[in-house]
């Protein structure tokens, strides 16, 4: 499938709650991976980085989330069920606003629960950047973006201010 457009801070689509996918293993679920998947890699191709990508950046009101680190996974309604009272902060980067980075605060370790590809219940326990990367994800299919989370008013910076001297 081609990559998609990928909506960008101040479309309202952003903010808005996605549904629930009922139907997992449904032509339009396996469109939406195959866009995600595509997306994700046209994004890497172009800016030099990108882990993941939620549905609702391509406009894609669905609880999909696309990661891929060492190889690819789909997460089909994935809904943290624990997560330890332990937080970091680090600077948040988003492909909804590819310059700006955001300082904000995430669990350092959680559990998620949802479906993959195929319907089957999976489970995750992630720490530190993986852990902040499926909050960051989840958070999309919330209507949440990184600048709700930012920890304070002077918690945003350009990327190329950051790069290079980012510790977390």
């Amino acid at each position: 499938m081609p990559a998609r457009e990928i909506l960008l801070l101040g479309n309202p689509k952003l903010w808005e709650a996605s549904e629930p996918v009922t139907e997992i293993r449904s032509t339009e679920t396996g469109e939406i991976i195959e866009d995600l998947a595509s997306t994700l890699e046209a994004f890497r191709n172009s800016h030099g980085f990108g882990r993941a990508i939620a549905a609702p950046q391509i406009g894609a009101q669905r609880r999909i989330i696309f990661v891929k680190i060492d190889r690819p996974m789909p997460l089909i309604n994935p809904a943290i069920i624990d997560a330890s009272t332990d937080k970091m902060e680090l600077w948040d980067d988003c492909f909804s606003f590819p310059d700006l980075m955001v300082r904000v605060s995430r669990h350092a370790q959680i559990t998620v629960r949802y479906s993959d590809e195929h319907g089957e219940a999976r489970r995750i326990t992630a720490q530190n950047g993986l852990s902040e990367l499926l909050q960051h994800e989840i958070d999309h299919l919330d209507g949440i973006l990184a600048t709700d989370r930012a920890i304070g008013p002077r918690s945003f910076a350009m990327r190329n201010q950051i790069v290079g001297r980012v510790t977390a």
